[in-house]
């Protein structure tokens, strides 16, 4: 039987930290980059109930289309088109202290992106 041959990836979970002085946050996404196979993604599952009861003054709908701007630069929208798909998990994942942050980056063995996207979605989000 032949293993399915396994590449590299790298992974950020997307959260959104309401107050960043208190230091709390709502996982809203994962970002995903597999080098080998230029491949990248990302997977968002926003609870606005959630956010909304973490922090009630915080403008949900605000939140929500700074999040999907992510998605649109993951896709090579706008300005960053220009850029390649490993320059773009970058910039994305540059700390940042804004209201809509990556974590930490993780590094992985995979041989479905896609699938592994899911299924870090599914247990981080």
């Amino acid at each position: 039987m032949t293993a399915t041959p396994k590449n590299t990836y790298e992974w950020a979970a997307l959260k959104v930290v309401p107050r960043v002085d208190r230091g709390e946050c709502v996982n809203v996404g994962v970002l995903l980059y597999c080098r080998h196979e230029v491949h990248l993604t990302i997977r968002l599952a926003l609870d606005r109930a959630r956010l909304a009861a973490l922090a009630p003054d915080l403008d949900v709908e605000e939140v929500a289309t700074a999040v999907h701007a992510w998605a649109r630069t993951v896709a090579g929208e706008g300005p960053a088109g220009v850029l390649s798909a490993g320059e773009r998990f970058r910039w994305l994942t540059a700390p940042r202290s804004t209201v809509v942050q990556p974590g930490p980056v993780h590094t992985g063995l995979t041989a479905d992106p896609d699938a592994e996207a899911d299924r870090l979605l599914a247990r981080l989000v």
